[in-house]
Formats: C-alpha cells, structure tokens, sequence
C-alpha cells in the first residue's frame, strides 16, 4: 500500500490524487525570472488539473566547475523562494545539502529535497525527516532501486511517513545515465508516492567538460514511458531561455514547449488510474 502525501495546506499526493508536477528553473537566477516561470507553470497546471510545487535551487552544491554559478545562497534564496509561495500561493521544493541548513529551510519550503548525491546520507535524512516537512528523496545515480528502502526506513523510523522519492536516471558508463523504468514500480513497492525527473534524466553529466551537457530530445518520450508506467508525478526543469539559463541549460525543456507535454501526460495519466 502507498502512503499518500500531505502536503500541508495544499493537496495531497499518490494514488488517486492529481498527477504532481514540480516545475522551475535548476537553480534562482532572479526574482524576474522565477516568477515568470511561477506564473506560466501555475495556469498551465491549473487548467489541466495539475498538483503544482514551484522548484528551484538556493544553492548547487555539486556544480563540476568551481567557476559555476551556484545560486543566491540560503538566506536570498529562501527569501525569493517565500516571495513566489505568497504570491503565487503554491507549495515550494529546494535542494537542503547540509544539517546545518535544514533547520532555517524548514521554516519556507513545503518540501525538503535531498539531492541524488546524499541520499545515504543519515543525518541529513534524520534532520529533514524531523522537521515533519515532506522529504523528497531523489535516487542516487549509483542506487539500485531497492536499496533506496534503507533511506525510506532512516526517514519512517525518525517519525515522519510524508516521503517522495525521484528517480533520475543511473550512470551507465562515463558521462551518462540511463532510466530503467523497472524502478518506478520497485521504488513505489516501498510504499511512497515516486515522481520521474524527466529532465536529469537525460543530462550527461560532465558531458561538456567544465559542465554538464544533456539530450532535451528525450524529455517528452522518457516523460510519456514514465507515466504510462504509472508515476505519482513529474520533476521538470523549464525555462524561457534554456541556452541562456545558468545551470543545467542543455537538459531543461523551454518553457513555451510545456504546456503540450503536460496535456499528453495528463491523458497517459488517466488511461493508467491507479497503477
């Protein structure tokens, strides 16, 4: 059986519930840019019916090149994130990549994500999981699914069941990932909503040497598969200008393309109920 998730003051996720989309730029770049975004995802989803929870990152931790642009930092970041949860009054998602920031991040985001990298990560775990926020636990690029019941069982056992886990492809050799959509069935086996992140899962990590490179051309055939294979929900980077964003750019869909994407998935989603 899934538990379904509760998003405090705003919906739930999981089987029998709307399709979940969280949507935004990989990292904040400006306030203009993150409401532009906020404001376009909103309508769309609301006129398809769409849970909706605004993402971006305060900060990339695990940029490849220390000349990378990171982010505005935890305190800007949380400041801006807080501004499009009241004005656009939808939940918010960021990456918490230290104990230390949990506490402080806690008090604006709906839902705490662990990045891909530190889910195994104990404290972490146990920090989030304590705040009683949703935790969402994005799968570890060397994970096998299964083994992601040792993150879900360090965040039950610390008292909290509000639990997402994101698959996000897995690295196949050097400079790239693969989604084995048998995950999805096995990670949701573990009793948790599972959402697809559809657009790290087709990045090439390091594939452009100083930074990552990706394959947006297999965003919307991944994203369909995914669905159809019976997700609680979908992990997007978009934004207007991907070629001009400041992280993750290759593997982010453009902003104008997402709306025909959501109506397709949302149609999947509906054929395949409560799978």
């Amino acid at each position: 059986m899934i538990d379904s998730v509760v998003v405090k003051d705003f919906f739930r996720i999981g089987p029998g519930h709307p399709l979940l989309l969280i949507a935004g730029p990989c990292v904040l770049e400006s306030e203009e840019i993150a409401r532009c975004i906020a404001s376009h995802v909103k309508e769309v989803a609301g006129r398809l019916g769409i849970s909706f929870v605004f993402k971006a990152s305060f900060d990339k931790a695990n940029r490849t090149s220390l000349a990378s642009y990171r982010g505005p930092g935890l305190t800007e970041g949380l400041r801006m994130l807080a501004a499009i949860r009241r004005e656009f009054q939808v939940p918010v998602i960021s990456d918490v990549h230290d104990v230390t920031q949990v506490e402080q991040a806690s008090q604006v985001l709906d839902i705490l994500q662990i990045p891909a990298f530190l889910c195994r990560q104990t404290d972490l775990l146990v920090a989030a999981a304590r705040t009683g926020k949703v935790v969402n636990v994005k799968k570890g690029q060397f994970m096998a699914p299964w083994d992601m019941e040792h993150a879900v069982g360090k965040i039950r056992e610390s008292g909290n069941r509000n639990i997402l886990l994101t698959e996000r492809g897995t690295t196949l050799g050097y400079n790239n990932l693969v989604v084995d959509m048998r995950s999805l069935p096995i990670m949701r086996s573990l009793g948790c909503p599972v959402i697809y992140d559809a657009t790290h899962s087709v990045q090439l990590p390091g594939g452009a040497g100083g930074s990552s490179s990706g394959q947006r051309q297999f965003i919307s055939p991944l994203t369909r598969a995914a669905v159809a294979a019976g997700v609680d929900g979908i992990f997007m980077e978009v934004h207007p200008e991907p070629e001009k964003a400041l992280c993750d750019g290759p593997n982010s869909l453009p902003l104008d393309q997402l709306e025909s994407l959501l109506t397709t998935i949302v149609a999947i989603h509906k054929m395949t109920g409560s799978l």
